[in-house]
């Protein structure tokens, strides 16, 4: 009976130590998914993203085929990194994303930041690439695909403003509000980069995200008025999410007449 006692008692408590080890792996593994594997994704989209961007500049310079390739450059790159990466990580690629998806309430404040950071560091990596694979005479000449504003700096900031609320707004509504959000957001998300490029590529360079303007002006060392690309965007931004929160989302989103 003793015996019989002892043997029951140890694989009970074996077994009650494997459960421990299991539990502790998947809990691992979550951590891991919530929050390493989303910013590792940032890191990653933004870097490819960037580079696209920074190469189809560059490469444009001896082509001269005006916005054309920039815009459906950094267009079609957007959509196709969004469609594969979105499910992991949102597929934002854009502080400026990252600030009105979490302010709508799509994200977790713990992650804002560290997505602004892998983002960043996504730019300089895509931008350092770039450099790395054009030749000098031609990066130089393209100033590495940097932003440099027009001299009337009101502009080029309303500009960026204007061009950001748009881009935030087709994400938000398309993307993290319950009542318009759509499985073709990535298609629209790229076609509204396009268009804005189009649209505002000759009066600002149509920016529309800090990390895009933060890596060039790291790799290429060009700062003028650095300031109006993080200024534009994120005042574009907020005023997305004021129409959202006030007049355009659905009741769970909304903060007034719910």
């Amino acid at each position: 009976m003793s015996g019989t006692e002892t043997k029951t008692e140890v694989f009970t408590i074996t077994e009650t130590g494997e459960s421990a080890v299991e539990s502790n792996t998947n809990k691992t593994r979550c951590i891991f998914e919530q929050y390493v594997q989303p910013c590792l994704a940032e890191l990653f989209g933004t870097s490819l993203f960037v580079f696209v961007g920074c190469a189809s500049v560059i490469g444009n310079v001896s082509q001269a085929s005006g916005a054309i390739q920039p815009a459906l450059a950094h267009g079609l790159a957007l959509g196709v990194l969004i469609m594969i990466l979105g499910q992991i990580s949102g597929g934002h690629f854009n502080p400026a994303v990252s600030l009105s998806v979490y302010l709508c309430g799509g994200m977790e404040l713990r992650l804002l930041l560290p997505y602004v950071l892998a983002q960043m560091s996504g730019g300089m990596i895509g931008a350092g690439l770039s450099k790395a694979i054009y030749p000098s005479s031609v990066y130089d000449a393209s100033i590495g695909a940097a932003f440099v504003p027009s001299s009337d700096l009101a502009a080029t900031t309303l500009a960026e403003a204007v061009m950001s609320m748009f881009l935030t707004t087709v994400v938000c509504m398309g993307a993290v509000n319950g009542q318009t959000r759509s499985p073709w957001a990535p298609f629209a998300i790229g076609l509204t980069v396009t268009a804005n490029i189009f649209a505002g590529g000759i009066v600002s360079g149509a920016c529309m995200n800090p990390a895009r303007a933060f890596g060039p002006a790291v790799a290429a060392n060009r700062w003028n008025h650095h300031w109006v690309y993080w200024v534009g965007p994120t005042c574009g931004a907020l005023l997305t999410v004021s129409f959202i929160r006030l007049l355009l989302g659905d009741q769970k989103t909304r903060v007034v007449l719910k």
